[in-house]
């Protein structure tokens, strides 16, 4: 219960509050304002409170059992590529059946402080995702949800409904990424490994941008 509850806290104001006109979207313009006013007023305090509760509000011990690490690298090196090959893979499938919508178009910024602020903004979203998509539910519900494919499912369903507003492609695109990342969690037990990975794919996002805008 605690971790919908979570949920519905952490991720249903960033689905909401995600841009949307009523029909699919064809892009998402690049905002200075926008990008650090969400940073510093929703991923930054979401992560705080994900992280106040992990660790038992008054303890500090599940800070303490993640830092990182050598045992972080190789799940990074695996991460990226991998993420970037489950988004080629998927954008090839939008080009090649053309009758669900493409996912929006993410713009990308053309200035510095704009890309300062853009891989500020990818890296805080990438540890707040992984820490409670993964981290959270994978790690945390060991107890409660022994199953691991269950809690798998439960992770990977949540992290994908965050990508609805995306579209079919998004969504799409989101379950192969959440389910990759699980299955890298629950290997290495990383989480600044995927973390970063996630970040760092965001950035590759948003750097694509450049080459199609």
């Amino acid at each position: 219960m605690e971790a919908l509850i979570l949920y519905f806290v952490l991720f249903f104001p960033g689905i909401y509050g995600a841009p949307f006109s009523g029909s699919q979207l064809q892009a998402i313009p690049f905002s200075i304002i926008r990008e650090l006013s969400r940073t510093l007023t929703y991923t930054i305090p979401s992560l705080a409170l994900l992280w106040y509760l992990i660790s038992d509000k008054n303890s500090f011990s599940a800070i303490k059992d993640v830092k990182p690490g050598k045992h972080d690298l190789f799940p990074l090196v695996i991460g990226l590529p991998g993420l970037i090959i489950i988004g080629l893979l998927v954008s090839l499938a939008v080009s090649l059946f053309s009758g669900l919508s493409p996912p929006p178009l993410i713009e990308a910024p053309h200035n510095i402080p704009g890309i300062l602020i853009m891989v500020f903004a990818c890296l805080c979203t990438g540890y707040l995702e992984e820490s409670y998509f993964r981290y959270y539910l994978l790690s945390k519900l060991e107890n409660p949800l022994p199953n691991v494919v269950l809690r798998i499912v439960l992770s990977t369903l949540l992290f994908s409904l965050c990508h609805i507003y995306e579209g079919p492609w998004g969504i799409t695109n989101a379950v192969l990424a959440g389910i990759f990342l699980s299955v890298l969690f629950i290997r290495f037990r990383s989480l600044h490994g995927i973390a970063l990975a996630h970040g760092v794919y965001n950035i590759f996002v948003y750097t694509m941008g450049n080459f199609i805008t």
